[in-house]
């Protein structure tokens, strides 16, 4: 879709769709609002819905670095503690690794 051929109300309604569609556990629409709508809301001349871009655009790339950060901390637990957990380390894991850890 090229933002170019969209309304400013359509540009907004688009944004505020994908900043809430992050919050049911999707944070890759939050990727995408930040990539897709920070030209339109830090590069682009000022207009009446800029500012709520702009909004949405800082909390979609707040939401998505607490992911991130949320995620890379479980995976870094669960890669290092697995073992000591035993079984139930086990039943977490959807592939089970043989051998000794």
């Amino acid at each position: 879709m090229n933002l170019d051929r969209v309304s400013n109300e359509e540009k907004l309604n688009l944004c505020r769709k994908y900043y809430l569609g992050g919050f049911a556990l999707l944070p890759f629409l939050w990727l995408v609002n930040v990539f897709w709508f920070f030209r339109e809301a830090f590069m682009k001349p000022a207009y009446t819905e800029q500012p709520q871009i702009q909004s949405y655009v800082i909390r979609s790339a707040a939401g998505l670095f607490l992911w991130i950060v949320a995620l890379t901390t479980w995976i870094t637990i669960y890669q290092m503690q697995r073992a000591h957990w035993g079984a139930t380390g086990d039943y977490l894991s959807f592939t089970i690794p043989l051998g000794i850890p």
